[in-house]
């Protein structure tokens, strides 16, 4: 499914295109092929901060310092999160009462952290290990695009 999914996302990013609109058209594509999510968006870093990007979902938190929650706990140290109950993860940033697992993926460009996709279930349990895997993958691909792409 995420080989697949993949190709999608490639043929729909462009470097002609802005930042902005590659990860609204990546939310949105992501939101609509996963089944039993309830959020899916980008966080860029900005400094020691992560700052909300697009998304698809409830209203979300606008900034997360690095290092705390999961997503910030995610771009600190560079690697792939599953967490299959937020509960359970110390110091979580709850957006959405609703949410009950996460997964957050890091997206490099030129060997740095520049921002994170963060995908939430309603569901405990919901990642595995494949969806990591998948989600690196398209992480891959959005940071080639993002290297490339003029922010607005």
């Amino acid at each position: 499914m995420y080989t697949e999914l993949n190709k999608k996302m490639k043929s729909l990013l462009s470097p002609d295109d802005s930042l902005v609109t590659n990860l609204s058209n990546a939310s949105a594509l992501l939101n609509e092929y996963l089944d039993g999510v309830n959020w899916v968006g980008f966080y860029y870093r900005k400094g020691d901060r992560l700052m909300l990007g697009p998304f698809q979902g409830k209203t979300a938190c606008v900034t997360i310092p690095v290092g705390r929650g999961v997503c910030g706990t995610a771009a600190q140290k560079g690697e792939s999160l599953v967490v299959p109950d937020v509960h359970q993860f110390t110091g979580h940033i709850a957006c959405d009462c609703a949410s009950n697992s996460e997964i957050v993926v890091p997206i490099f460009v030129d060997g740095e952290v520049k921002g994170v996709l963060d995908i939430d279930s309603p569901s405990i349990g919901r990642f595995a290990d494949k969806d990591k895997s998948g989600l690196e993958l398209i992480a891959k691909s959005i940071g080639e695009i993002w290297a490339k792409a003029d922010i607005m």
